[in-house]
């Protein structure tokens, strides 16, 4: 876990917050990053009984079996990455507290617990158009017949490697892209969205956003 007062978020440079909106307007494609989510990568046989029940017990979600699937809600889920593997995702600044419960309630279990907290930033996408955006640059088939809510996946957008999870059916998307492609793919999405028309949203909008739209 990085010192909290040493982070830096590697789209710091772009003075995201200095150009966000408090309203997007008709803009087809709202975009922001949220800084420093918790992001820690758990390991485990899904078979072991000892392993899910205490697992669950300590995240409060479900380890999903199905692949490409997400459990959870708000600031906690679990995302399957593998047949043994899921990326859990917290609110910013727990990844400590998540790293520190899971090793306990998993002690002397065959597991394997690692903060990846640092290795990605997130760029949560929404809007009419943002489906279309991704597409852009996406091998994936992103119609929500096949690509809906509560479904992720690793894949490519445009030259980076993702991981995608698709929130609702707004729909919203939170982009998980390496740090050191942090600034390429946030300046390909803005370049491809700009035809839908395009807004940046600081992150304390972008969480009231989408609690009007789940109050609609």
């Amino acid at each position: 876990m990085a010192e909290i007062v040493l982070r830096q978020s590697p789209l710091d440079h772009l003075s995201l917050d200095a150009r966000a909106v408090a309203e997007p307007g008709p803009a087809g494609v709202v975009a922001g990053e949220r800084r420093f989510v918790a992001k820690v990568n758990l390991r485990g046989d899904p078979a072991d009984e000892a392993f899910v029940k205490v697992a669950k017990g300590a995240l409060k979600v479900f380890l999903p079996t199905t692949p490409n699937t997400v459990d959870g809600k708000r600031d906690r889920y679990a995302l399957w990455l593998g047949p043994d593997e899921w990326l859990v995702i917290g609110a910013p600044g727990t990844e400590g507290r998540l790293v520190a419960d899971l090793r306990k309630a998993l002690d002397g279990i065959v597991a394997a617990v690692t903060d990846v907290t640092e290795g990605r930033t997130v760029i949560r996408l929404s809007g009419v158009h943002a489906r279309e955006t991704l597409a852009k640059g996406c091998g994936l088939d992103l119609h929500p017949r096949a690509f809906g809510r509560g479904r992720c996946a690793q894949t490519r957008l445009g030259k980076a490697n993702v991981i995608l999870h698709q929130l609702d059916d707004a729909p919203t998307f939170d982009v998980y892209v390496e740090r050191s492609f942090a600034d390429y793919l946030w300046r390909w999405i803005e370049d491809g969205a700009s035809e839908y028309g395009f807004a940046i949203v600081a992150e304390p909008i972008m969480a009231a956003l989408k609690a009007r739209r789940a109050t609609r």
